[in-house]
């Protein structure tokens, strides 16, 4: 008897794929970086301040909380916004699971004035 070729059996039978929480985080954090480059007041913010996902997953939905390191001054609110966009829309493309949210806390605003006023003590 031969063994039943994968494409021939019904698609519940071929098993399922399991994507790991701190993979869908990964992605999350990924997508939060790419809209938070051409972010107004990018320049400001330390490279070494990425962006850090959570996920919490039940079934096939995910929900996303990042925590984000923004330049000060910009619209806060359009900026969290569009990351909460991105990141849901890039999540659900690479993974196939549903995003109905996505938490955005902003952790530190990092502005140019503060910056200067570190630079300019020196002993």
């Amino acid at each position: 008897m031969a063994a039943a070729v994968p494409g021939q059996l019904p698609p519940a039978e071929r098993g399922s794929l399991r994507i790991a929480d701190r993979v869908i985080a990964k992605i999350a954090s990924q997508a939060a970086g790419e809209v938070l480059s051409g972010a107004p007041g990018a320049d400001l913010v330390p490279r070494e301040a990425a962006a850090h996902a959570t996920v919490s997953v039940r079934k096939n939905t995910a929900r996303l909380r990042l925590a984000l390191e923004l330049g000060y001054p910009a619209d806060l609110g359009a900026v969290s916004a569009s990351v909460r966009r991105h990141v849901a829309v890039r999540v659900e493309e690479l993974t196939g699971m549903q995003v109905p949210e996505v938490a955005v806390e902003i952790e530190r605003l990092h502005s140019a004035t503060a910056r200067r006023k570190d630079e300019g003590r020196v002993r």
